[in-house]
């Protein structure tokens, strides 16, 4: 939850096969923490979030815009974050994820950021996305969901790349 997403896509709720993408609830909040405060989530992130800006975050993210729980459909466990943000990186609408580590490797993460991203293509030319060159596991996931490598470069100590996927 870097800078909060001004104009985003829809704020109805996104349905997938197995996923619901919604607005965050009061509920969700718990889920969140453990986002923002486990190690491992936060590897590539920088590490985990400090007390006192988990305490904004926990005020400020119900029903903030652009932010979306990803709800597993059949028993409506809270799996993770996706946000788009129409104000992303220089200007252009970006995706960025975080989802609890028992839930990796089931495809989870895959299905909502590539619901995201087709539903943010359907007004906006491009989106993007920015992962740490270390972390193959989201590199991986980018390109799985069509986007590409568009730009390297050193940010927060370490190395970054960019992906884009356009609107074709």
């Amino acid at each position: 939850m870097a800078s909060s997403p001004a104009a985003t896509t829809s704020a109805e709720p996104l349905v997938t096969e197995r996923l619901v993408l919604r607005a965050v609830r009061e509920r969700d909040v718990p889920a969140l923490t453990r986002l923002w405060t486990d190690p491992e989530v936060r590897r590539h992130l920088g590490g985990p979030v400090v007390e006192s800006v988990i305490r904004i975050r926990q005020r400020r993210i119900v029903g903030a815009h652009g932010f979306h729980a990803v709800e597993r459909a059949s028993d409506g466990v809270v799996l993770g974050l996706v946000t788009v943000d129409r104000e992303g990186r220089n200007g252009e609408t970006e995706v960025s994820y975080q989802f609890l580590p028992e839930h990796w490797g089931q495809g989870y993460a895959r299905e909502a950021v590539a619901a995201a991203v087709e539903r943010a293509l359907k007004d906006v030319p491009a989106v993007v996305a920015v992962t740490q060159e270390a972390n193959t596991r989201s590199r991986r996931l980018l390109e799985a969901v069509g986007m590409t490598q568009a730009e390297s470069f050193v940010e927060w100590d370490a190395h970054q790349v960019l992906y884009r996927r356009v609107r074709s």
